[in-house]
């Protein structure tokens, strides 16, 4: 029985390890300098203008290409960008300058690791779990958030969010300007959001009413770095 228990508690370290490494990988560590930040859970959220990172230690949703991937600057143009961008398409070159430089890149993986940031960082935002987004955030956003929440709080307010689907992840621009990259994404995805005052009564949202959600948020990075990860550097709710 005590081996039987050992070789148990064993394999649940192996695979507790094994999913946290994973989380990390895709979505990064802290971030350092992002503009100041938009409320997740409001639809007139503005855009906040871009700005490349500058430091190697500002991550939020790490570049593919680790994983052993055939690198995309080897793929036929006609098939590189399949799904993402049409050849010959602005995007399409910008997207091919990108994989010059970061031979490893992968758009659709990068689409996977944009859509697990955007999925923690609004369900974090909404439960007020600041020790997640302080992982996930620079400073200047985390602070941003922050003080969202503390506002929320004094008022007595509380917001439940439930992620019903996220239901597509699409690239819709890309610039590249030197070494700096910006990667477009826009979200459509169906949530369930209410916010309750103090008395339990709810002042916004609906606990039932799932609503159809589109954000657009602008990913960069400088390319050649050492660090392989993106920086979250714009938002703002779509049409």
């Amino acid at each position: 029985m005590q081996d039987s228990f050992d070789i148990t508690t064993l394999i649940f370290i192996v695979l507790a390890v094994f999913v946290i490494w994973r989380l990390r990988s895709v979505l990064g560590q802290k971030t350092g300098n992002e503009q100041p930040p938009f409320d997740p859970l409001r639809r007139d959220a503005p855009l906040r203008p871009g700005n490349a990172p500058a430091e190697p230690d500002h991550n939020v949703v790490r570049l593919p290409g680790a994983n052993g991937a055939r690198p995309a600057a080897e793929v036929p143009p006609a098939e590189r960008w399949k799904g993402i961008a049409e050849p010959g398409t602005p995007m399409a070159q910008s997207l091919d300058g990108i994989a010059r430089l970061e031979p490893g890149f992968d758009a659709a993986e990068f689409l996977e690791g944009a859509k697990a940031a955007y999925e923690m960082i609004v369900t974090a935002f909404a439960q007020g779990d600041r020790k997640t987004l302080k992982d996930l955030l620079s400073r200047e956003v985390y602070e941003g958030f922050e003080r969202a929440i503390t506002e929320r709080e004094r008022r007595g307010e509380t917001v439940e969010t439930t992620f019903v689907s996220i239901d597509k992840a699409e690239i819709a621009g890309v610039e590249l300007q030197g070494k700096t990259a910006q990667i477009v994404v826009r979200f459509l995805s169906k949530l369930i959001t209410a916010t309750r005052d103090a008395s339990g009564t709810v002042v916004d949202g609906s606990p039932e009413a799932v609503a159809d959600v589109t954000d657009v948020w602008t990913f960069a990075r400088t390319l050649g770095s050492r660090d392989p990860n993106w920086l979250l550097v714009a938002t703002e709710a779509g049409q």
